[in-house]
């Protein structure tokens, strides 16, 4: 545990790498920072003293204003592909990386500020950050790891006590971002630009030794990595969808190595099912709708096989074969991630798969978007009738019942979970960890946000984040919080904030 009033030792691998990877910059002092909120639980992993994080001293530290001694803070260089046309330069903009902690697991964590001033990268821009795009990554990043979903961490919110400018003024914060690495696919594609071989040998080996040691000595350190990061994609994509999430803005400059999720701008939950849902105001062509994600993740992974290719063979037509014939690997690892995931939330054992699944899921799915329903409260609602003898007190039917149009199909769903020799009452809790009752509803998440933004009351704030850090307990007193919007409280737009 770090000493009651001293700030936190950093290690600094990534600053270790040649000066080509980044540029060396201090954060850009704000006037009059203040705390927001803490996560006090983030904060004992990583060893750090919340109380003292809070404190003045702690509050200056977290928006920048004194750095540790030693740290050597910087902005990375990547490139990207952002709504499938290339930009050889991006880097972080408004985003500064003080150093890396070790977790009480021993995993090596950044610790990144984002809003924290403007680097070589910034486009012309104030390298700031509004407030409410702050709370949004606060609220839905620590909604997603609640969810068990791979995702960089928000470790504190400051306000900055300065206007920050875009179609109005409004106030600024800074985020106190952690992820197992800021590694991207655009990383690989900026030395890949540049046809920078040394670069992309010197970063596969970073990468694997940050993030998969176990295969650091593997024969080929490229192929071995790409395979890693389609498995890590694979699973990760899987996962939004299987919880009705989308991403909004999924470039190769957003896709990390870990597979952790990254850049919660114009994300959203989905409400009533229409699988053709964008919520980006900048996605006018629905590039990424939540249908089209796991393609587009497959085909951000060919942008890293291809900026790979240099590394993966000395012949470059065996490099591109083996490039593709990893890529191509990834349709199967979505598929069958995602089918497993969709087994657990309608209670279906694996080991018992039947011909007729795949006709059940999709004639579910066909009934959830002609009838418009909820997407979280459809599954939820499911797991209370896989056994209503027991369900108790997490039976949320008054909150969500189901049309009557889906009675012919629940009668099928019963007749096959029927023929499984699995207790009921078993059964049921597997489905209740496999589908939540609270997420962060969009509503919710803007209501919150318009409350601290214009009349600086956090309090929203603070109890939606208090609610949705146990997104699977049913609770009527919490009802508020599970509800689809009302016709007045639907967002169909959710933006960049950059």
């Amino acid at each position: 545990m770090t000493s009651t009033g001293t700030p936190p030792t950093f290690e600094h691998s990534f600053a270790d790498l040649p000066e080509r990877f980044y540029q060396a910059l201090t954060p850009t002092p704000v006037a009059a920072p203040t705390p927001i909120r803490v996560n006090r639980a983030l904060a004992e992993y990583l060893g750090l003293d919340a109380d003292w994080l809070a404190s003045e001293a702690g509050t200056a530290w977290l928006a920048g204003n004194t750095i540790t001694p030693g740290s050597r803070p910087l902005a990375a260089a990547y490139a990207g592909h952002q709504f499938g046309s290339f930009n050889p330069q991006l880097g972080d903009g408004r985003a500064i990386l003080l150093g890396e902690l070790q977790g009480t697991d021993g995993r090596r964590m950044d610790l990144q500020l984002k809003g924290a001033g403007r680097t070589s990268w910034s486009r012309g821009g104030d390298g700031r950050s509004p407030l409410g795009p702050v709370l949004r990554e606060y609220i839905v990043s620590e909604a997603m790891a609640a969810l068990g979903v791979p995702s960089t961490r928000a470790l504190a919110a400051v306000s900055t006590g300065e206007p920050v400018y875009r179609e109005r003024s409004l106030p600024g914060a800074v985020l106190a971002r952690v992820a197992a690495s800021h590694i991207r696919i655009g990383s690989f594609e900026f030395f890949a630009a540049r046809k920078d071989r040394e670069a992309l040998e010197i970063l596969v080996r970073y990468t694997l030794e940050r993030h998969y040691p176990e295969l650091a000595d593997a024969a080929n350190p490229g192929l071995a990595l790409l395979e890693s990061a389609i498995r890590a994609q694979a699973s990760l994509v899987s996962r939004w969808q299987l919880l009705g999430f989308i991403h909004g803005v999924m470039n190769t400059d957003n896709m990390l190595l870990s597979g952790e999720t990254i850049d919660y701008g114009p994300c959203a939950f989905m409400d009533a099912f229409n699988p053709d849902t964008v919520f980006s105001s900048i996605d006018h062509g629905g590039r990424y709708a939540y249908r089209n994600q796991p393609g587009i993740a497959h085909w951000n992974l060919a942008c890293l096989a291809q900026a790979l290719v240099p590394v993966l063979h000395e012949d470059s037509e065996q490099a591109v074969a083996l490039a593709q014939g990893a890529v191509d690997t990834y349709g199967d690892q979505f598929l069958e991630a995602h089918t497993a995931g969709l087994k657990a939330k309608l209670g279906l054992k694996l080991v018992e798969d039947r011909p007729e699944d795949a006709a059940l899921i999709e004639d579910l799915y066909s009934l959830m978007a002609s009838e418009a329903t909820d997407f979280t409260l459809t599954f939820r609602r499911l797991a209370d009738l896989a056994s209503p003898d027991t369900a108790g007190d997490q039976d949320c039917g008054e909150l969500y019942p189901l049309p009557q149009s889906f009675d012919p199909w629940l009668a099928r769903w019963r007749d096959r979970l029927a023929a499984e020799p699995v207790d009921s009452q078993e059964r049921q809790e597997g489905m209740y960890r496999a589908n939540p009752v609270f997420i962060p509803r969009n509503h919710l998440v803007e209501a919150a946000i318009a409350a601290a933004t214009d009349e600086g009351d956090f309090a929203p704030f603070h109890a939606l984040v208090d609610r949705l850090a146990d997104p699977w307990t049913w609770s009527s007193e919490d009802r508020s919080f599970a509800l689809p919007p009302g016709p007045e409280q639907q967002v169909y737009q959710t933006f960049c904030g950059t």
